[in-house]
């Protein structure tokens, strides 16, 4: 019994190295994660900079008014959730087909072209896919415009000044840019599914379609929910180079591109009161945390191995 209590007290040992690899990242996340959550003091605070922020009078929950009294509080939030919702189904959806897709692909040096090609968008700035944008929309030199549109005998139009087109056009950039992040990491789950499940598919008789359905999209269950419960996370949070920079801050769009990340930098701009801004991202985190919260609550009672904690 000493024995075992001895080789248990020194068994840590053999994980320093683990450890030591460890640091640098732990090292960063409270660096960057953790050290910078002392500041969520200026959401209450009225900050003078002059004075500094510890010095600065309190104001309670003032700064959090400005989010849900103006006229344009149901707007942005309508908006942002929407707009989330959609990209959250639409890069699952669009995700898992484009990666089945691409490892159904037989030729091993087409696949890595396939794959390295999907993810070229993803790491683009935002600012070289506006300009991109604008090269198809421009009302004057647009592509659009001077190409297409003729050849359907139908009339220019001003893209940037029609609010109606622009949750189609943001779905699709966004889809466009991003679906190659998501599409890897399912990839990844397909290739880490275990070979001898599809030989006992196709031994009973499964073609490729069943194949997918009863092996590949059962194995994909607890990737699927991991992200969709990460991405459930941010649904407060709005990618502001999108909604700012693809649209060229058109104000005859805010009705249809104005969410709470692009109000909060508008008028921040207008009041220069930073206390505002910090206010609007603790209100965005508490209520993602709660969301995640809630989700992985659903999910442990419906299917225990799949969540997150």
């Amino acid at each position: 019994m000493r024995t075992k209590v001895v080789k248990r007290k020194g068994k840590w040992k053999q994980f320093i190295p683990v450890y030591l690899m460890m640091l640098p990242g732990l090292l960063y996340l409270f660096i960057n994660n953790y050290m910078p959550m002392a500041g969520l003091v200026v959401a209450f605070k009225q900050v003078n900079f002059s004075t500094g922020i510890w010095k600065s009078p309190w104001v309670g929950l003032k700064n959090f008014e400005f989010l849900f009294t103006t006229d344009e509080a149901a707007v942005i939030t309508r908006n942002t959730i929407l707009y989330n919702l959609a990209f959250i189904v639409i890069g699952i959806v669009l995700g898992i087909f484009l990666a089945i897709l691409i490892t159904e692909v037989a030729n091993k040096t087409l696949k890595k072209l396939y794959q390295s090609a999907i993810l070229v968008p993803f790491l683009m700035s935002i600012v070289i896919v506006s300009y991109i944008v604008y090269a198809f929309l421009g009302a004057e030199h647009g592509l659009i415009n001077n190409s297409v549109l003729p050849m359907l005998g139908k009339e220019p139009v001003s893209w940037y000044t029609r609010p109606q087109y622009w949750p189609f056009i943001l779905v699709f950039v966004h889809t466009w840019k991003g679906i190659g992040y998501g599409c890897l990491i399912y990839i990844s789950t397909i290739n880490g599914i275990d070979k001898s499940l599809y030989e006992a598919a196709s031994l009973d008789g499964a073609g490729i379609l069943k194949q997918i359905r009863y092996v590949t999209l059962p194995c994909l269950k607890g990737t699927v929910i991991t992200l969709t419960l990460l991405n459930i996370g941010k649904i407060f949070y709005a990618d502001f180079g999108l909604f700012y920079q693809v649209p060229m801050n058109s104000g005859q769009l805010y009705d249809t591109t104005n969410v709470i990340d692009t109000y909060v930098y508008r008028a921040l701009l207008q009041l220069g009161n930073s206390g505002m801004a910090a206010a609007a991202g603790f209100y965005q985190s508490v209520v993602g945390f709660v969301l995640v919260m809630i989700s992985n609550l659903i999910v442990r009672k419906t299917s225990s191995e799949n969540a997150l904690f």
